[in-house]
């Protein structure tokens, strides 16, 4: 009875520290996944450098995570910077031009194709009727406002989350070699000789997942860089940024190519404005549907549905960084059922 006892006041020990760890690090668990994912997915990279700098890791971690400041820090601030200066500016002009009563309707609404008379009709109608001005704005600017403002929190909470992920990835480096043999060693103690197993599944799962997110992201960029590029968009390198971290959310790009198409015309170029809304259709949002499910697939053989439920859900429950994180938890958990059943890998 007494050793009964004892166990018992072991095990609810044991669980009391365990929910007294995880209520600490819930604030930055968001991050320390993402920067396990960014680890795991450049752990080769950071093995080759590691050797060639002859076994110094404090360097090459130090090294790696200096990369990632500059690929995913300092894009990500820039991209939440001129978004919010840009907003502002819009805001204050749209303000300016209301109290003036200067408003008109652009010339190149007229010009377009089919709907251009009917939505230059409407719009000058819109603009001589004060009262039918104010219900519109009524309607649309508060809603509008809410989703600046979500965007607006989500990508400033983003460049926390990122920042804070770097940091930790640093350590994961530098310890990485001595972390993973102590991983293993639990493994082996609860698992047995599945141990070894689990974790290569893990790792490939976990790499494919983030190779088919990030590697969808770099295509829609390049593709609405050449896009910019050819249509005379200027700002092309903020834009193209902006394309990459807008790809990893649903219906993210059109944002970026569609306010460029708003611009063109504006400026009066009707035909590089269609030219540039038919490019981001078929080329730019293209490019998500065709190489996204192709990727993931062949790196995780994860259905499409749980890949657009993991995005959702990741941002719902850790911010802009669960683009990466939800995803990949049910990439991870569907190749662990996977393995458990038997069930052999899906042929892409």
């Amino acid at each position: 009875m007494e050793k009964r006892f004892e166990m018992l006041a072991r095990m609810a020990a044991i669980v009391f520290l365990l929910v007294g760890c995880f209520f600490v690090l819930k604030p930055f668990l968001a991050a320390m996944l993402f920067a396990a994912c960014v680890s795991i997915s450049s752990w080769p990279l950071y093995l080759m450098l590691l050797a060639r700098l002859k076994g110094r890791r404090n360097l090459a971690a130090a090294i790696m995570t200096l990369s990632l400041v500059l690929l995913i820090v300092v894009p990500l601030t820039l991209v939440t910077y001129n978004l919010a200066d840009n907003v502002a500016r819009i805001y204050d002009q749209i303000k300016l031009a209301l109290d003036a009563g200067a408003l008109a309707a652009p010339a190149w609404l007229k010009e377009l194709p089919v709907v251009g008379e009917t939505l230059d009709g409407y719009v000058r109608r819109l603009i001589g009727s004060k009262a039918e001005m104010l219900e519109l704005l009524k309607n649309l600017l508060e809603p509008a406002r809410r989703f600046l403002l979500a965007g607006g929190l989500l990508l400033g909470s983003g460049v926390a989350q990122t920042s804070l992920a770097v940091f930790v990835s640093f350590f994961l480096y530098r310890d990485g070699q001595a972390l993973l043999a102590a991983l293993l060693a639990g493994m082996q103690r609860i698992l047995g000789d599945n141990a070894a197993q689990l974790a290569l599944t893990v790792s490939r799962t976990v790499r494919g997942v983030m190779y088919g997110l990030l590697g969808t992201a770099l295509a829609q960029a390049l593709v609405a860089v050449l896009g910019f590029l050819i249509a005379g968009v200027p700002a092309v390198a903020l834009l193209g940024i902006g394309t990459f971290l807008f790809s990893l959310i649903p219906v993210g790009p059109p944002l970026i190519w569609g306010g460029a198409a708003v611009w063109l015309f504006n400026q009066g170029d009707t035909g590089w404005g269609v030219f540039m809304l038919v490019w981001g259709f078929f080329l730019i949002s293209g490019v998500d549907n065709i190489v996204k499910p192709m990727l993931i697939s062949r790196g995780s053989s994860l259905p499409f549905l749980l890949v657009l439920l993991g995005v959702l859900g990741g941002v719902l429950a850790f911010g802009f960084v669960g683009l990466f994180i939800g995803p990949t938890l049910l990439a991870v958990l569907y190749g662990l059922l996977r393995n458990w059943t038997g069930t052999p890998p899906e042929t892409p």
